[in-house]
């Protein structure tokens, strides 16, 4: 009896092809010919030197700076062949993003904070402060709805970080040095959140991150190093 044939693999969420950027002219490429493809539920770990081109990496695949050369394919849609209004819609709706520097807004309360996304949607205020305080609740962080970030720890500002980025349930998270300004204890507890909810919502991600722990609790890790992206080795998922 024949074995039935393989189902077919599905499409990469983000397929990055041939891609590369220079800010000048004449300088030295920080991108060249650089593949990348990420499917759905996967986290990936990006390392390498300071000023590799890491952020720029992440830069180009949310749009927010166009690549010399090549494709940015993101469920499909080539990010490239867009305009400046059509790639900020789809980045809000289907990007999240954390950053080393937390960047909340200190004149918002901590529930606005993480309202803001849906708020840019255009969401009800009903449904935005309801969902935002769901995943307040997800980050065991509730109790502080309606405290201030000057008020707050490096830790908690993390998770109402993670909190923000996820609440509209983005299909790609970006993580630049999220753990960068955290203790080892905070870093690791920010971490396996993070990993947690991505599986809640069965969004992609990509770590950018100087550390060898904080890229080993990756699916994947890779290393940026003469503008091109190479395998590490496999990365061990936390127990």
């Amino acid at each position: 009896m024949l074995a039935p044939p393989p189902l077919p693999s599905p499409a990469p969420l983000l397929s990055v092809r041939g891609l590369t950027k220079r800010y000048r002219p004449d300088s030295a490429a920080v991108l060249e010919g650089l593949d990348l493809e990420l499917r759905s539920g996967e986290y990936l770990a990006i390392m390498g030197e300071s000023g590799a081109g890491k952020s720029t990496l992440l830069n180009l695949i949310a749009g927010l700076e166009a690549p010399d050369a090549g494709q940015v394919l993101f469920e499909g849609v080539d990010l490239t062949r867009l305009d400046d209004d059509q790639r900020t819609r789809l980045r809000r709706a289907r990007m999240g993003f954390i950053f080393q520097a937390f960047h909340v807004l200190p004149y918002l309360t901590v529930l606005q904070n993480v309202a803001l996304p849906l708020e840019l949607l255009a969401t009800d205020r009903a449904q935005r402060s309801s969902a935002a305080l769901q995943w307040l609740e997800r980050c065991g962080i509730a109790q502080l709805a309606q405290r201030y970030p000057r008020e707050l720890s490096g830790g908690e500002l993390q998770r109402i970080a993670i909190a923000r980025a996820l609440v509209h349930r983005p299909r790609l998270v970006m993580a630049d040095e999220p753990t960068g300004n955290l203790d080892a204890r905070n870093a690791a507890q920010v971490l396996s959140l993070l990993r947690e909810q991505l599986h809640c919502c069965d969004s992609a991600a990509i770590l950018i991150t100087h550390s060898p722990a904080a890229a080993g609790t990756a699916d994947r890790i890779l290393h940026l190093h003469a503008g091109r992206l190479r395998a590490m080795a496999a990365a061990q998922s936390p127990a």
